[in-house]
């Protein structure tokens, strides 16, 4: 690089005399900051800002124990906050259907966790054996009435988890069992009950009383006399007949 052109280079940063112009192996770095210099263009503007500057604070949020808010203004910024109603007797009450269908799924008295003697005060399962004499019903009626014990259990369980309260598990859990020995009998039975009915269909297609076409009557039975004549018109009837006649 000629001297000339390091002279026009450096012109408006350095003296004009040649002694003081910087030699040639610091052109590159000079020239890099002269050009940066030229692009650091600050423009000067009237108009406002599209949007608010990004906040780079980690720890900012919306808190009321450090009164900390968001730096830019909201739409709910000047109404006024809800204060805490200290006094009990300046609280409104809530009317509560006292037969809400929710309360089901509470214990009697209406508690968050069940005392454990409550728990652990239950009778025995159902047995196969009782159930067979229920109704489908009854069977239906009994299978809700455990899932809705086993769905008090397990949101008492998960409570007294989260409240760390440390007794109650063991109660609930032999609880628990009991009711799913229950729900297995039910199961059970009513397995039972099925292949009992599809038995029942075999038999059925080849019943003359019988009708599953769905036409008319499901079950027509037939007259004493019929069977009485269809007997005595049996060949083998009648010589079973004459035999113990000749005997």
């Amino acid at each position: 690089m000629s001297v000339r052109s390091i002279r026009q280079l450096t012109r408006p940063y350095c003296p004009s005399t040649l002694s003081e112009t910087p030699p040639p192996f610091l052109v590159p770095s000079l020239s890099s900051a002269v050009a940066s210099s030229l692009v650091r263009v600050s423009r000067f503007s009237t108009s406002q800002p599209q949007g608010f500057p990004r906040d780079r604070n980690p720890d900012r949020g919306v808190s009321a124990i450090r009164r900390t808010g968001t730096r830019e203004p909201l739409s709910v910024s000047n109404l006024p906050l809800p204060k805490p109603v200290l006094d009990p007797s300046k609280r409104s009450k809530v009317q509560v259907d006292e037969n809400h269908g929710l309360w089901q799924f509470f214990n009697k008295e209406r508690t968050a966790i069940s005392k454990p003697e409550d728990d652990y005060a239950h009778g025995r399962p159902w047995s196969a054996e009782e159930l067979r004499n229920k109704s489908w019903e009854d069977l239906h009626s009994l299978w809700w009435v455990c899932v809705k014990e086993r769905n008090r259990i397990a949101t008492q369980s998960f409570e007294r988890g989260r409240l760390k309260a440390g007794y109650g598990d063991y109660e609930a859990q032999r609880r628990d069992t009991t009711i799913r020995r229950t729900q297995r009998s039910i199961k059970h039975v009513l397995t039972e009950r099925w292949y009992s009915w599809e038995e029942s269909r075999k038999i059925a297609r080849t019943d003359k009383e019988v009708d599953l076409s769905g036409d008319g009557s499901a079950y027509t039975p037939r007259d004493l006399e019929d069977d009485v004549l269809e007997e005595s018109n049996d060949p083998s009837e009648q010589q079973r007949g004459a035999a113990t006649a000749a005997s």
